[in-house]
């Protein structure tokens, strides 16, 4: 390895590993949504090593671009409501989750770096497409169709209920009008 990618993978590990922390540690919802956005960039970084360009693209767009912009547009319209008293009590149960995360996280990587050591047959050949955009389309859309219909159906499912989240913390304005509207005079 060049020390240029050494540089950019260290950069983009600690980039994805403080977004994360911030995201678990802070008490604040908008400070939250920035550390998963810095989150989203190292990952996206790490795809651009793997050269794979186009997860990269697609990461910030789909996450980037338009999960962290819906968590900011929902934190905006609870407003205060969003954190609740016990959140601000106590961070010892977030950091609770990061530590047992960051236990899973070491599990997984002595995982990784024992399979690593043990002997592999070679890979299989792939075709000359394998990677493009043009072969992950026909991918999806061919024998992977029901795993991207049911994630768009569950991000539908999430915007609904985001939105849902937001209107049930607000006060009707039909309704204060309606308790105020006196009623009409019966005719004699």
């Amino acid at each position: 390895m060049k020390y240029f990618e050494i540089a950019f993978f260290a950069f983009n590990a600690l980039l994805t590993f403080g977004g994360g922390l911030i995201t678990v540690g802070s008490r604040k919802p908008i400070r939250s949504a920035m550390g998963l956005l810095a989150t989203i960039f190292g990952i996206a970084g790490c795809y651009l090593l793997l050269a794979a360009d186009f997860l990269a693209a697609i990461q910030l767009i789909v996450y980037a671009g338009a999960v962290v912009i819906l968590f900011i547009f929902v934190v905006m319209l609870l407003g205060s409501a969003a954190v609740s008293p016990s959140d601000a009590r106590s961070a010892v149960p977030r950091y609770l989750g990061a530590g047992v995360f960051l236990l899973s996280a070491v599990g997984a990587l002595g995982v990784v770096i024992r399979a690593a050591t043990e002997k592999t047959e070679a890979p299989e050949t792939l075709s000359p497409g394998f990677g493009t955009v043009a072969e992950l389309g026909h991918e999806v859309f061919t024998s992977r169709i029901v795993p991207f219909e049911l994630t768009g159906a569950l991000l539908l499912v999430a915007v609904v209920g985001a939105m849902a989240v937001a209107r049930g913390k607000q006060i009707d304005p039909t309704r204060r009008l309606a308790k105020r509207a006196p009623e009409p005079e019966a005719a004699e």
